[in-house]
């Protein structure tokens, strides 16, 4: 089977956010299932760069074409492939709209996700590679079944080609002005209520859900939650029309890049058979960013964009009692709205010895949080998967989460015997502090935390199980 994966971003040639994650780690997963994987993604400036820092080979394969769309600019195909791997990656590129080092810095990000988009179906068939699938991810890609089940129709070149649509967040939809349809140069007749019309403007992810064949999210809990008008974001109608062909398959993450036993970005490395060198990460971090070392206290970790969505307002309104009376270290890393950036500042001056806060993105330190705290705080107000429990978990960091999304489908309450870490479900912050003081209490039973910190690493969230699944659903799509 052949599967073309069409991704905004991808790691590590480009990086903002768990997208990124997914799509440099499925089709890694995938190939190992003897799926024949092929990736295609925008040549953002950043991946010129990262392409130079791995050593990676570059070729031209299609000189600059036009896309019969309304721009007169020209996209060019190049070819590199996944570090690691013989997984090739075909780089659609194009000076304008592609030369921000930001991956999301186009001053028109309508006009750049038409243009790649475009760039995608067209040069799959310069390239004349025969794909059985198309497998496209987030808004960006939207329209990307809606031009093959329209103005592709006809030609005989897409008509064994399938497509599956991935919702990674649903908050994030794509939502332009109708002119858009003039410069994508789709037919009119799919701006209606039935179609790609949202409230008077066009919705790429909503026709991304209506013309795939198939359509996923990344957890089962969320393909459930976003059928209703709490989580549904005004799409719940929709996503029940399709609801037939809608599934939820988890995410996964690369356990070999994440490994506590291998990992090269910590300080010391470990296993479940000997913790010594998390122990010593945990001394070396609170080092790092400025705290007392002292082993006995214990340290909650948070790593997240500071944003509303992410559960920041319940942790900016108890954190500061739970810094002051329970003897803990609090460790953030994020970047977001100035009203949580400054909030978090505050409190790290306030109490400089137990609070660190770092405001932006470092791969390398986020690594060192995960595995050097002994908790993981994320209590999203929603969350499709999340990636940020599921690696504390691999490195025996214990999540404190509120159970929704994917959240409710990785983490466990422990009860003393199973269970991987502890959560809520009202969002409300005084169930978040019940949460983390449930936490606190084992961890000062030393009878109870090596049995939690075995079950977290215990946990399989390896790709294994999630590339089975889409594989499933590859097939199940040429059925449709």
């Amino acid at each position: 089977m052949k599967i073309a994966f069409v991704s905004f971003e991808v790691y590590p040639l480009a990086k903002v956010g768990g997208l990124a994650d997914v799509a440099g780690s499925l089709p890694k997963a995938l190939k190992k299932k003897n799926v024949d994987v092929s990736i295609f993604m925008p040549y953002h400036k950043i991946v010129e760069e990262n392409i130079k820092k791995f050593g990676l080979e570059v070729k031209k394969v299609i000189d600059d074409f036009d896309l019969g769309i309304g721009t007169d600019q020209k996209a060019s195909i190049y070819k590199t492939n996944l570090p690691e791997t013989d997984i090739p990656i075909y780089l659609v590129s194009n000076d304008y709209y592609f030369s921000s080092k930001d991956v999301y810095g186009s001053p028109d990000g309508g006009q750049q996700a038409i243009f790649f988009t475009k760039a995608v179906i067209d040069s799959i068939k310069k390239l004349n590679i025969h794909f059985d699938v198309i497998h496209s991810n987030d808004w960006q890609t939207g329209l990307l079944p809606v031009y093959l089940k329209t103005i592709y129709r006809e030609d005989s070149y897409f008509s064994d080609i399938s497509t599956v649509y991935t919702i990674h967040n649903l908050g994030y939809q794509g939502v332009f002005d109708r002119s858009y349809m003039n410069f994508a140069k789709l037919p009119d007749y799919v701006y209606n209520m039935d179609g790609i019309e949202f409230y008077g403007r066009i919705n790429f992810m909503k026709g991304g859900i209506l013309f795939s064949d198939i359509v996923n999210t990344v957890s089962p809990t969320y393909a459930e939650e976003i059928k209703t008008p709490e989580y549904g974001e005004k799409l719940e109608g929709v996503l029940q029309l399709r609801k037939d062909v809608l599934y939820g398959v988890l995410n996964g993450i690369d356990y070999v890049e994440n490994d506590p036993e291998t990992d090269k970005r910590i300080p010391y490395n470990y296993n479940l058979k000997s913790l010594e060198g998390k122990r010593k990460n945990k001394d070396s971090l609170q080092k790092e960013v400025g705290l007392e070392v002292e082993r006995d206290t214990p340290v909650i970790g948070l790593i997240s964009r500071l944003f509303d969505q992410k559960g920041l307002d319940l942790v900016d309104d108890i954190m500061k009692y739970v810094v002051a009376s329970c003897n803990v270290n609090f460790v953030l890393l994020g970047t977001g709205e100035p009203k949580y950036e400054n909030a978090f500042l505050e409190l790290a001056k306030e109490f400089p010895k137990k609070v660190a806060v770092k405001i932006g993105f470092d791969v390398n330190l986020a690594q060192r949080i995960y595995a050097a705290s002994d908790f993981f705080l994320m209590p999203s107000k929603y969350e499709p998967c999340g990636l940020g429990q599921m690696y504390s978990l691999r490195y025996g960091t214990i999540p404190i989460v509120r159970y929704t999304g994917g959240l409710a489908d990785t983490v466990a309450e422990f009860d003393g015997k199973s269970g991987n870490g502890f959560g809520f479900k009202n969002y409300d912050s005084s169930y978040l502090l019940k949460a983390i003081l449930k936490a606190l209490y084992y961890y000062k039973r030393d009878d109870f935390m090596p049995v939690l910190i075995k079950n977290a690493m215990n946990t399989d969230l390896s790709w294994e199980r999630s590339a089975s699944e889409y594989v499933k659903l590859y097939e199940l799509s040429k059925t449709r």
